[in-house]
């Protein structure tokens, strides 16, 4: 999947769910989803190249840079203010970061997304001699946008990074 920008993702995303008539999304509905990807690589190979919450621009296509607004970058209570190479921003705080489990949680403060009390987490798992990269969040949808619409949205910023991690990680 390529995706040019991510507004341009959004409004495609939009302008389907209008053509498609698509159904309302049930207000205060906590909606989850979750991607995952195999690699070859070891899980500390893995970790090393998505641990750094100020450095996703390195791994993930859709991201140009990672300006910090509060913390030293990797430790609780760490904004960022992320930046995709469209111009879309998004300001997020970091809730925990454990190089033990090789995981890390974030909350999105301010986005264009069209979702509300987005909680998400990353985390590398050892797997068949390789590792797992699984991406999980919960959020609430917007107003104007259907469940659909969002569960589609989310999965497909995952994918695009998860996809481009596995290609970087050969």
């Amino acid at each position: 999947m390529k995706i040019s920008s991510i507004r341009s993702f959004y409004a495609g995303l939009l302008m389907a769910g209008v053509t498609a008539a698509a159904p309302a999304a049930v207000a205060g509905k906590t909606i989850s989803v979750t991607e995952k990807v195999d690699l070859a690589a070891s899980p500390s190979k893995t970790w090393d190249t998505i641990r750094d919450f100020m450095g996703w621009q390195v791994w993930h296509p859709a991201f140009a840079s990672t300006q910090l607004v509060k913390g030293d970058g990797n430790t609780n209570g760490t904004v960022r203010l992320l930046s995709a190479k469209d111009g879309a921003q998004f300001t997020e705080e970091l809730v925990s970061h454990d190089p033990i489990s090789r995981s890390y949680k974030y909350r999105i403060m301010e986005s264009p997304a069209p979702v509300a009390d987005y909680e998400s987490t990353l985390q590398v798992r050892e797997h068949n001699g390789g590792s797992t990269v699984l991406w999980t969040s919960t959020f609430t949808v917007k107003p104007g946008t259907s469940e659909e619409e969002a569960r589609k949205l989310i999965s497909g910023i995952y994918r695009l990074g998860l996809d481009n991690l596995a290609g970087l990680l050969k």
